[in-house]
């Protein structure tokens, strides 16, 4: 048996689910070693707060960086920003972790996220208005489709250890991306935002001050090898992967077009793992808020205004992606989840403090439509309400982009009475999914977590 334990963290909503959290504290339970960001980019915000007060949001460094000791490494091919990695460390630096980037190792075959593509993206999310897909605006979306179209032009991470290729590479890419965009924005009201974002294509200056300030990064964090990846990946001792938003945003499983050019299930942690030469036996983990929320537009069936005074300190409905919303536990989303991701070893739910706070809390266990096509749902043969959703084929993104759209308009049924405590939601949650629920968190920090049931099948490291 490998001495090596691998564990996946995976979101199974819309992000915001607790994945920060349940990081931080398994690297202390476990005395993980590495933390792999497998997919994503600077988009993710992974909320870590310690008992001490401290917090931090994560974007880039992974969730167990307060733990001294433990490696982030971010893996082909997760896209790297790399100026927002040296402001995050900066942030890190006043929240008391001084050496992060001693403690990073990323791939030089991980694609780079540069101003140009940021610029792009945010003016292509200006130019939507109402239509606005939900965007970060930190262009990662930008980056993954510039590299389909134009491949040779995107910088590589190990290209920026050779500042004339990079430079060579960002100039086309410059001038690719500016003939795509006229000067006027589609949505008038945008027209500001819109030119400042222009500007930056415009300024052909922008690529050599970007290089500099990148090299501060390329100093101490050099672009790693396969060799070193897979070097890190059979270390002995406990991996975690750190997924990066949840499975309900997946590029192709998530419901086109509010959806993140990334895939998150366990098959994205096993083509990394595999990619190193690990083909040890990884334990995937789903995780999970007690309701459900969502940042930015796309269809949220069970969204309820009058929760929104439930706390949310670290989840602003300003910037780029717009309102945050909440809404009851959906029984049909859950098991879409769980049947796009993947078969799971056991489940993590966040925010089980809410139960003193919500007593209204309901399972939403049907949704009220009479249009819906019979390849976009199965429906009860009682009732006719729809009882479950069904996923297109292999990279359908009509099919995802029709779902969307049932979703939008779909009512939710809620059965029975209100949940009652956290131990019901639990139990409720278990009896839905036939999956154990291994740890809760009753509050913002590792103190608060309480392990509910070990693994039916323990690592021998255990």
């Amino acid at each position: 048996m490998s001495s090596t334990r691998l564990v996946s963290l995976l979101g199974l909503g819309f992000g915001d689910c607790g994945k920060g959290l349940f990081t931080d504290c398994l690297c202390r339970q476990w005395g993980a070693h590495t933390v792999v960001r497998f997919n994503g980019g600077a988009q993710a915000g992974h909320n870590v707060v310690l008992p001490d007060g401290r917090h931090h949001t994560f974007a880039q460094f992974g969730a167990g960086s307060f733990v001294p000791g433990t490696v982030t490494l971010l893996a082909f091919p997760v896209i790297v920003h790399p100026t927002a990695l040296l402001v995050e460390d900066a942030y890190l630096r006043r929240a008391g972790v001084n050496d992060a980037l001693r403690r990073i190792l990323i791939d030089g075959r991980c694609r780079v996220t540069t101003p140009y593509h940021q610029a792009a993206g945010r003016m292509r999310e200006l130019q939507r208005g109402a239509q606005a897909h939900g965007s970060c605006g930190v262009g990662v979306g930008e980056t993954a489709g510039h590299g389909i179209d134009h491949p040779d032009q995107i910088v590589h991470y190990a290209d920026l250890a050779q500042p004339a290729l990079a430079m060579a590479k960002l100039e086309m890419m410059r001038r690719t991306l500016r003939a795509g965009f006229s000067e006027r924005c589609a949505e008038p009201a945008n027209q500001d935002a819109y030119a400042a974002e222009l500007s930056v294509l415009d300024d052909a200056s922008m690529a050599a001050r970007w290089l500099d300030q990148v090299a501060q990064l390329t100093r101490q964090a050099p672009p790693a090898s396969r060799a070193q990846v897979a070097q890190r990946l059979h270390l002995p001792g406990c991996v975690l992967f750190e997924g990066a938003q949840g499975v309900l945003l997946d590029e192709w499983r998530g419901f086109h077009p509010h959806t993140t050019w990334s895939s998150i299930g366990p098959a994205s942690v096993e083509a990394v793992a595999s990619d190193a030469g690990q083909h040890g036996r990884i334990e995937h983990l789903g995780i999970l808020r007690s309701y459900m929320t969502r940042h930015g537009n796309g269809p949220l069936p069970t969204h309820d205004a009058r929760l929104d005074y439930l706390p949310e300190p670290h989840n602003a409905s300003d910037g780029w992606q717009g309102r945050f919303r909440r809404g009851h536990p959906d029984a049909l989303l859950l098991r879409y989840a769980l049947q796009v991701a993947g078969p799971l070893d056991g489940l993590l739910v966040s925010h089980l403090d809410v139960f003193g706070r919500e007593p209204h809390l309901r399972w939403c266990s049907g949704y009220e439509d009479d249009t819906a096509a019979d390849d976009l749902c199965t429906r009860d043969p009682v009732s006719g309400r729809i009882e479950a959703i069904l996923p297109g084929a292999a990279h359908d993104l009509a099919h995802q982009e029709r779902l969307g759209h049932l979703l939008a308009r779909a009512r939710p049924h809620y059965a029975g009475a209100p949940v009652a405590d956290a131990s019901a939601f639990v139990a409720q949650l278990e009896a839905l999914t036939g999956l154990p629920v291994l740890f809760g968190s009753h509050g913002p920090t590792h103190a608060t977590m309480r392990m509910l049931k070990p693994l039916s099948k323990p690592h021998p490291m255990l």
